[in-house]
């Protein structure tokens, strides 16, 4: 069968020295450069966007999947000054998402345990054990 490897498609090729993330300097626009992130998706590609773009010193930022068959997406940052560098904005934004996510899983731990404890409250009461 021609298609690659299933694990080829989220693996990086440490054997060909893979990066996950590449950063080339955009010569023609100033303050501005390109990702290139390897294995990743529609998924990370929106989420950056999206995080970026809530930092008001990011002036432009975007994101393409250059071929579905190819697992790698490229975000373009443009920062508003010289102050802030596109290196700086996106480690802001990725820092930010982790915070997000920490507080999503943080909250999500929290219902489960008082859903667990008002079910168990519950069984307790209609004498039935659960069943």
């Amino acid at each position: 069968m021609n298609a690659p490897e299933r694990d080829a498609t989220f693996l990086l090729d440490e054997d060909s020295g893979e990066q996950k993330i590449e950063y080339a300097t955009d010569t023609k626009v100033s303050n501005s450069g390109t990702f290139t992130f390897n294995k990743e998706d529609h998924t990370a590609g929106n989420l950056l966007r999206m995080q970026l773009l809530r930092d008001p010193k990011v002036k432009f930022a975007g994101y393409k999947a250059p071929h579905p068959l190819i697992n790698s997406i490229s975000v373009k940052v443009q920062t508003s000054s010289s102050n802030t560098s596109p290196i700086e904005a996106l480690s802001a934004a990725i820092e930010d998402l982790q915070n997000e996510t920490d507080h999503l899983q943080t909250q999500v731990d929290k219902a489960i345990r008082i859903w667990k404890q008002d079910n168990r409250n519950e069984d307790e009461h209609d004498g039935m054990g659960g069943y």
